[in-house]
C-alpha cells in the first residue's frame, strides 16, 4: 500500500524558512513524478512545485519562484521542499503527491491531474506577519 508522510511544517515569521519532507513507501519511487500542493481554508489545492520522475523537469508556481526549491532523493525515497523568505500568503496545509501518469521526466502543477493518485495527509505551515 502506497503511503506518503509529510513533516517539517510549523509556525514561522515572515521572512523565515522551513524545510518540508515527504517520506514515500509502497510504490516504485523512481517511476513517479512528485508534487507539492498547498490548500487554504475554502480554496482549491494549489500546485506549488513538482519534479518529474528520475530527477526530471521541475516546475514552480510563479508565486514561489526564487524562494522555494524542490528536490528528491531516489535512494531514500523522499521528496523535499525548501522554503525561504516565507510570506503570510504561503500559509496553508502542504501535501505531497505522487503520480505515475506523466510522461517520464515530466510533471505539471494542475492539482486536478494528481487527485486520483497518491497523496499524503499534509503538514500545516503558518507564516505570521
Amino acid at each position: 500500500e502506497a503511503q506518503l508522510v509529510e513533516s517539517g511544517g510549523g509556525l514561522v515569521q515572515t521572512g523565515g524558512s522551513l524545510r518540508l519532507s515527504c517520506a514515500v513507501s509502497g510504490l516504485t519511487f523512481d517511476d513517479f513524478a512528485l508534487g507539492w500542493f498547498r490548500q487554504s481554508p475554502g480554496k482549491e489545492p494549489e500546485g506549488v512545485s513538482c519534479i518529474g520522475s528520475n530527477d526530471g523537469i521541475i516546475h514552480y508556481a510563479d508565486s514561489v519562484k526564487g524562494r522555494f526549491t524542490i528536490s528528491r532523493d531516489n535512494t531514500k525515497k523522499m521528496a523535499f521542499l525548501e522554503m525561504k523568505n516565507l510570506k503570510p500568503e504561503d500559509t496553508g496545509v502542504y501535501s505531497c503527491a505522487a503520480d505515475p501518469s506523466f510522461t517520464a521526466g515530466y510533471c505539471g502543477l494542475r492539482a486536478s491531474a494528481w487527485l486520483k493518485h497518491f497523496w499524503g495527509q499534509g503538514t500545516q505551515v503558518t507564516v505570521s506577519s
